[in-house]
């Protein structure tokens, strides 16, 4: 199926709390490389006490602790339903602090444990060191393999169990400083700590959402169409082993 008069529908979650070092950059991508194709969008921002539908691809932002544990508190009360929209095929990108809701919970310093909503076999704790500056990795996921982004945080995370790392890291810190892992995918879910911005810097991996979402809507694979990237592919070579 060719990707003209398609539509994809987009959810992006909490903006209002969630949005930290230009994470809307990461919607922008999405809704204007779909609509350089001809591919309609039907966009909804999910805010705090919305009923979140049914949608073809779910995204959610960083932001600080306070945020996070007011979001947390509203994600739970969703956990069944966005679950239920995994196992159904839906696309889910979360940045940092949503990452670390992705997993079963975030445990910050001398306070209560935040919980997750499960959709990654995977838990985050507070560390001591903060992890800021450029991360290059590279990934199986999609070619070419590598990724480029922007992480600060301090938060630890563990991927365990059919979860497995979004990619390896080459320069910079990831998931804990440890491991050389940065992020995490079960099925469609999709985790990384890349901020500034994640998806305009990685075309491909913007278009390899975007064609997971249409499968899901439409029960097929489709072939996106190419467009010119020379500017985006530009800058993403450019931050290549660049560790600031």
């Amino acid at each position: 199926m060719e990707d003209k008069n398609l539509k994809i529908s987009i959810a992006h979650l909490y903006p209002k709390l969630l949005n930290l070092y230009g994470d809307i950059g990461n919607i922008i991508t999405l809704k204007k490389r779909c609509e350089w194709r001809g591919i309609t969008v039907e966009f909804e921002e999910i805010n705090m006490g919305d009923t979140i539908a049914a949608h073809d691809l779910y995204f959610i932002g960083g932001g600080q602790d306070k945020q996070q544990e007011d979001v947390a508190a509203e994600l739970y009360k969703n956990k069944e339903n966005l679950l239920a929209q995994r196992d159904k095929g839906a696309v889910f990108l979360g940045i940092c602090g949503g990452y670390q809701l992705f997993g079963h919970y975030y445990q910050p310093h001398n306070k209560e444990k935040l919980k997750g909503i499960s959709l990654l076999d995977a838990y985050t704790v507070a560390g001591n060191k903060r992890f800021i500056g450029n991360v290059t990795a590279k990934t199986d996921l999609v070619t070419p393999e590598t990724l480029v982004g922007f992480e600060n945080h301090s938060g630890l995370t563990y991927i365990q169990g059919d979860t497995k790392p979004l990619a390896v890291v080459t320069t910079g810190n990831g998931n804990n400083g440890k491991d050389k892992t940065e992020g995490a995918y079960f099925k469609n879910v999709f985790g990384t700590y890349l901020h500034g911005s994640f998806l305009p810097k990685n075309p491909h991996f913007a278009d390899f959402l975007i064609e997971l979402a249409l499968e899901k809507r439409y029960g097929e694979k489709i072939k996106l169409s190419k467009l010119n990237d020379e500017i985006e592919n530009m800058t993403h070579e450019n931050l290549v082993g660049k560790a600031y």
